[in-house]
């Protein structure tokens, strides 16, 4: 196999990668390398116990690799993350009852308002620039909006 290898135990290869692959998961999070880094921590543990060969190593790692990723996969799946939160994730919803200002006048049902330091696209009754309207929903990045707040 490769030279390199020959100089270094093997085990301190899959416990580094491992720890390399936890980091990297801390880093750019998607919930997949750390599963990766398991199965690498699996078999540098595995090899410093047990005489095992690289070309071994090697499909040991790629096994675990795909068990620990649909391990995880499925106890995610059965252990949903669950918030008290419905909105958490839903921005349009969390501004339903929010009065925001029109900057773009509403006509035939189309304009522009601003919330906070953002300005959405708006739906609703016609309504002049810089007047008030109220969020009475949302259509995905559409705030649905009713005016006579003015």
């Amino acid at each position: 196999m490769a030279q390199w290898l020959d100089t270094i135990s093997t085990h301190w290869f899959w416990l580094s990668l491992g720890l390399v692959l936890g980091v990297a998961e801390m880093v750019a999070p998607g919930f997949f390398l750390m599963w990766l880094g398991l199965a690498a921590l699996i078999v540098g543990g595995l090899d410093y116990f047990l005489p095992i060969t690289v070309a071994y190593q090697v499909a040991m790692f790629a096994t675990l690799s795909v068990l620990t990723v649909f391990a995880g996969k499925k106890f995610l799946h059965d252990n949903p993350i669950e918030t008290e939160d419905a909105k958490l994730n839903d921005r349009g919803a969390r501004l339903t009852g929010e009065i925001v200002t029109v900057v773009e006048a509403i006509t035939n049902g189309h304009g522009r308002v601003k919330v906070g330091d953002s300005v959405w696209s708006a739906r609703g009754v016609d309504a002049a620039t810089g007047s008030r309207v109220r969020v009475t929903g949302a259509d995905g990045a559409v705030l649905l909006v009713e005016g006579g707040l003015d």
